[in-house]
């Protein structure tokens, strides 16, 4: 919607709100301080909405300038995604969009599985939610608890799993390669330049 479709719309809202509310353009007039003809071009749209003077006829009328204006909905914000099982293990997509960054919840059952790394390409980051994450990196056999989080190149053969102790969860950020999880830090007062 573009900026003039929003303007059009605000002259009939205004005049549908005096009406729901059974005030004239008098009335209005005389709680807003705004002359009766500037207030009935408004409304017929032969007049631009302003600041100066949607302001005073919001707290006129006791309503948010967002309902004067006509504020476009906002989307259900909530990634509704249906859960993958793949070897056992449970992945719930967190992002909608296809390519780039991906983000995905895992749940790894109870199990003591024989390590198979593997190589692809891309960069990947884990965050442990619950569990302990068994992975191997190269040549490093590592395990992660709640709240511990690694990152890695998939070029260097890789696996995860349960440590055999019981389910995991964790967060997985991949993007493909060259995409890399950058986390920033502001700059402390004595680290900054002068």
């Amino acid at each position: 919607m573009t900026t003039d479709d929003v303007l059009a719309e605000v002259g009939p809202r205004l005049r549908r709100i005096r009406k729901d509310r059974e005030v004239t353009l008098a009335g209005l007039s005389e709680a807003t301080g705004i002359s009766v003809s500037t207030l009935s071009r408004l409304e017929s749209g032969l007049r631009k909405p302003s600041l100066e003077l949607l302001l005073p006829i919001a707290r006129a009328h006791q309503v948010p300038l967002d309902e004067l204006i006509g504020e476009p909905p906002v989307g259900d914000p909530r990634v509704r995604s249906k859960p993958i099982v793949r070897h056992g293990r449970t992945y719930w997509p967190l992002t909608r969009q296809p390519g780039g960054l991906q983000a995905f919840k895992v749940h790894i059952p109870q199990s003591e599985q024989e390590p198979e790394p593997r190589t692809h390409e891309g960069y990947e980051w884990l965050y442990v939610l619950a569990g302990r994450l068994r992975m191997v990196l190269g040549a490093h056999d590592v395990v992660l608890t709640a709240g511990e989080a690694a990152e890695f190149d998939t070029r260097v053969p890789h696996w995860f799993g349960s440590t055999g102790e019981g389910p995991v969860e964790f967060l997985s950020l991949f993007g493909p390669q060259g995409e890399r999880m950058h986390v920033r830090a502001k700059p402390t007062r004595s680290s900054s330049r002068s």
